[in-house]
C-alpha cells in the first residue's frame, strides 16, 4: 500500500453545552462514529466514561481530549469538530491548542428538526458552529466548512463533505515532509523550470539532486544478466506493449530503471524529476519515458524535463484523488473554439490515465537524435471525461509558493497526432490562459482524472498558506 492510499484518522471532538440536552451528544457522536466506519475511516475519540457523553464542555475536558489527541498524534490526519447541540466553544478551540496538533480541522454541526424545538429536544448548533469558527479564528486556528451549514452525518451531502475533507488531509499531510529526487540538471532551454529550492523547504518540502552521470554510471556497469534487470524488464513488458521496439534499447531501459529505483528507494523520495534529453538520448540511446510512466502510475508521480515543480502539482493532484496524474503541455488551440485545446506531451504518462497505449518512438526528437536512440516513449490518446487541472509554482521574487487549479472535460473530438494527447474542453478557457500568461506560469500542467480542484484549492490556501487561484471559483 502506498503512504497515499493509507486509512485515514480522524480525532473527533464532541461539543457539548451544560444547559442542552446531554442526549443529543450521546445520540450524535454514536451517528459521528457509525458514519466515520461507514466510510473507512478510523477515528479516536473520548470514550464515553472518560467525559460525560464523551464530549467536552469545559476546560478539564478539553484538557483530556488533548492528552488524547497527542498521544495519537503521529496517526491523526485531521480533526472532526462536530457540534449534536450547541457546544462549548472554548472547550472545543483549547482542545486543539493544546493538542499542539497541525492538521486540517472540520467543523460539523447537527441540523434542527423542525418540530423539534422544545426545550428537551433543540439543539440550537446552528448558532453554536458560528461561536466555534469565531473561537477558531481568534485562537489562529485554521478550519474547513461542510457545504451546509448544518447537515445530518449520514446524508449523501455530509459524506461527500467528508471524502473531501479526506483529500485535503491527504494533501496536506503529504506535501509536509514530501521529499522529491531531481535527476540532472533541467535543460538549458528551459528556464521555464527553474524553482526555488529555498522556498520549498521553508514549507517542509525537500530536494535531493543527483547528477544524470552517476546514474549513468551505475546502468552502465549492470549486466543484461543481473536478476535486477531480468526482473525490471519483465515488469517493463508486462506494463506497456513492446513489439513496436527492438529488443537492445529496452534491456537499457531495464537498466536505468533499476538505478533509479534503487536511487529513490535509499534516499526514501516520493516523487521524481528527470533530464529527459538530450543527453539520455545522445550517450545512452533511450528515452526514460516508460519508468516515469510506471513510477506515476504506482503513485510515485514523475516528471519530465527536471520540472520538479510539475512533479510536485503532479503529487498535489495524486493525494487529494489517490489516482495517477500525469504532467502535459498546454499545446495547441483546437480549431476556432475558445473554450477548447489540445494537449501533448512525448509522453510519460501513466498507463491507467490513457484510453490504450504501446511504447514507441517520439518524432519531434528522432528527426535530430535519430530513431534508434530515441525508443521509450508511450503513446496514445487520454480517457475521456472529467479532469482536474493544477500547477504550483515558486515566485521567488515575491518569496511565495502561488498555485492555480481548476476543473474542465477531456472530449472526443477528433483529433490525430503523435505521442500522448487528447482535447481539453475548459469553460471561459481564455480567461484562464490570460491569468497564466499574465502571472508568469509554466507551459507544463498536471492533470488528473478526478473532480478535486476544491480540496486541492482549500488545502494549498488555508492550511499551507499558498496563493491559489481557483478557476472553477470563477463560474
Amino acid at each position: 500500500m502506498t503512504s497515499a492510499a493509507r486509512q485515514l484518522t480522524f480525532g473527533v471532538i464532541v461539543g457539548n453545552r451544560d444547559f442542552f440536552p446531554d442526549q443529543l451528544c450521546v445520540e450524535g457522536r454514536k451517528l459521528m462514529l457509525k458514519v466515520l466506519e461507514e466510510e473507512g475511516f478510523r477515528a479516536i475519540c473520548l470514550d464515553e466514561s472518560a467525559t460525560k457523553c464523551g464530549a467536552i464542555e469545559n476546560y478539564e475536558e478539553a484538557k483530556k481530549c488533548a492528552e488524547l489527541f497527542r498521544k495519537h498524534a503521529d496517526e491523526i490526519d485531521g480533526v472532526i469538530v462536530t457540534l449534536p447541540n450547541f457546544g462549548d466553544e472554548k472547550a472545543v478551540a483549547n482542545a486543539l491548542r493544546m493538542s499542539g496538533l497541525n492538521v486540517p480541522v472540520l467543523v460539523h454541526a447537527f441540523p434542527d428538526a423542525i418540530g423539534s424545538f422544545t426545550v428537551s429536544q433543540r439543539r440550537d448548533s446552528f448558532c453554536g458552529k458560528i461561536s466555534v469558527c469565531n473561537n477558531l479564528r481568534q485562537y489562529s486556528i485554521p478550519f474547513t466548512l461542510t457545504d451546509k451549514h448544518t447537515v445530518d452525518p449520514a446524508s449523501e451531502e455530509f459524506r461527500r463533505d467528508l471524502h473531501r475533507f479526506a483529500a485535503i488531509c491527504r494533501i496536506v499531510r503529504g506535501l509536509r515532509g514530501l521529499r522529491i529526487g531531481s535527476i540532472g540538471a533541467r535543460p538549458a532551454a528551459f528556464n521555464t523550470v527553474r524553482f526555488s529550492e529555498k522556498l520549498l523547504e521553508a514549507h517542509g518540502i525537500s530536494v535531493e539532486p543527483v547528477d544524470l552521470s552517476e546514474i549513468l554510471g551505475r546502468a552502465e556497469r549492470l549486466g543484461a544478466d543481473d536478476p535486477r534487470v531480468v526482473a525490471k524488464l519483465e515488469r517493463i513488458k508486462e506494463y506497456v506493449d513492446t513489439s513496436r521496439v527492438p529488443a537492445e534499447p529496452i534491456v537499457k531501459m531495464a537498466k536505468f530503471g533499476v538505478v533509479v529505483d534503487e536511487w529513490m528507494d535509499a534516499n526514501e523520495l516520493q516523487s521524481s524529476a528527470v533530464q529527459c534529453w538530450s543527453a539520455l538520448e545522445e550517450y545512452f540511446g533511450i528515452v526514460p519515458c516508460t519508468l516515469m510512466s510506471m513510477m506515476s502510475n504506482r503513485l510515485m508521480p514523475s516528471a519530465c524535463e527536471v520540472d520538479v515543480m510539475g512533479a510536485l502539482s503532479m503529487y498535489v493532484l495524486q493525494q487529494a484523488s489517490l489516482r495517477p496524474s500525469a504532467l502535459v503541455d498546454w499545446n495547441n488551440n483546437y480549431g476556432d473554439d475558445p473554450n477548447k485545446a489540445v494537449i501533448f506531451h512525448c509522453s510519460n504518462l501513466p498507463k491507467d490515465v490513457f484510453e490504450s497505449a504501446h511504447m514507441d518512438y517520439p518524432p519531434i526528437l528522432a528527426s535530430t537524435l535519430g530513431k534508434e536512440n530515441t525508443y521509450g516513449v508511450l503513446a496514445g490518446r487520454v480517457k475521456q471525461g472529467v479532469f482536474t487541472y493544477g500547477r504550483v509554482s515558486t515566485d521567488d521574487a515575491a518569496g511565495t509558493v502561488r498555485a492555480y487549479v481548476g476543473e474542465g472535460r477531456l472530449t472526443d473530438d477528433p483529433l490525430d497526432t503523435f505521442g500522448g494527447y487528447g482535447v481539453v474542453e475548459i469553460p471561459r478557457f481564455q480567461s484562464l490562459l490570460n491569468y497564466i500568461c499574465a502571472n508568469g506560469f509554466e507551459h507544463h500542467v498536471a492533470i488528473n482524472l478526478s473532480a478535486t480542484s476544491r480540496a486541492v484549492e482549500e488545502a494549498l490556501k488555508t492550511y499551507l498558506g499558498w496563493d491559489v487561484y481557483r478557476h472553477d471559483a470563477e463560474l
